[in-house]
């Protein structure tokens, strides 16, 4: 993590800044984190320990720099997670002095509020949005921001860069506001909240050429590794665990393979990869013509499976 303290650093120096090395992407996420300072009086970052949020926890430094970022990050734990994620997410805000929340869905579970799934295709994606919007409620945070990029999935692609949430935490696609000129509006009624998506303009792309040009540290789960998996549909999943179903005749073989998202594991398939530096990722991202949700298992319920989680007050 310190080369991450020194790439702040250089990138605050005149010694070091050109017109050629403006990233407008950069510039336009540390603006949006500005914006959000300076309108909201509670914000917080959702964290995951993934890639896209591992980026924001960047841009938030660059931001804020020499200060501290200015607000926590919060976790809602599934209690399904890689356990490499887990791993990485707390010595990342160790090393950087953040507080970090977490809020569990195990919790919600036992209180009876939602109901855990069962089955072959059992996730608990979907179970995330009651323990999200309880911890909003909690911590009374009225700006919540997230790595949700526009490429990822058409529903996302709706969104606007401040996205208003009512008083039940719900989306309405009909009624967002006009962002025009960089304009961001974040003047919101009593009991309203917002979601905030400062990477809203990247892609996938994008964000792997950034982790890249700035040496930042991800999980090793991103890279190929041997894992033990088994074939579901025509994807490969995680067979190092108790939590992703798996019946007696799906066979585990040890696979060459990457993680290109870091979900719930009971959702989230592999890929299979010889991808073992950050430049060899980019190299494959660049070729692939499936987007990184091909491999959320959730989002392939219905047609509009994201879209309607979203108005129930997911991410």
């Amino acid at each position: 993590m310190e080369i991450l303290e020194k790439k702040v650093e250089q990138s605050d120096s005149s010694e070091h800044t050109s017109v050629l090395q403006v990233n407008p992407l950069e510039s336009e996420a540390i603006y949006i984190f500005r914006e959000v300072v300076a309108q909201f009086e509670k914000p917080v970052l959702l964290f995951s320990g993934g890639k896209d949020s591992i980026t924001l926890v960047r841009l938030a430094q660059k931001a804020f720099y020499p200060g501290k970022i200015p607000f926590p990050l919060l976790h809602i734990d599934t209690g399904h997670n890689f356990p490499e994620t887990i791993e990485f997410r707390d010595r990342l805000v160790e090393e950087l002095g953040v507080e970090l929340i977490v809020r569990n869905v195990q919790d919600a579970i036992d209180q009876g509020k939602v109901v855990e799934e069962k089955g072959k295709y059992a996730s608990r994606n979907s179970l995330q949005t009651t323990t999200l919007l309880d911890a909003l409620e909690e911590f009374k945070f009225d700006a919540a921001i997230g790595g949700a990029r526009r490429d990822e999935e058409k529903a996302r692609a709706k969104e606007r860069i401040f996205s208003v949430r009512d008083d039940f935490g719900q989306w309405d696609e009909k009624n967002q506001r006009p962002e025009l000129f960089d304009h961001l509006n974040g003047k919101i009624d009593l009991g309203q909240n917002v979601r905030v998506f400062p990477i809203s303009n990247w892609t996938e792309l994008d964000v792997w050429s950034y982790i890249e040009k700035e040496g930042i540290e991800i999980p090793s789960i991103y890279f190929a590794h041997k894992r033990k998996t088994f074939i579901r549909d025509g994807m490969i999943w995680s067979a190092q665990d108790e939590v992703v179903y798996r019946e007696e005749d799906e066979l585990v073989e040890e696979r060459m393979v990457r993680f290109r998202t870091v979900g719930d594991m009971s959702c989230t398939a592999a890929v299979l990869s010889d991808a073992v530096t950050i430049d060899k990722v980019v190299a494959e991202i660049r070729a692939s013509t499936i987007s990184e949700r091909g491999a959320r298992i959730d989002d392939k319920r219905s047609e509009a499976a994201m879209e309607k989680r979203k108005q129930q007050g997911y991410f």
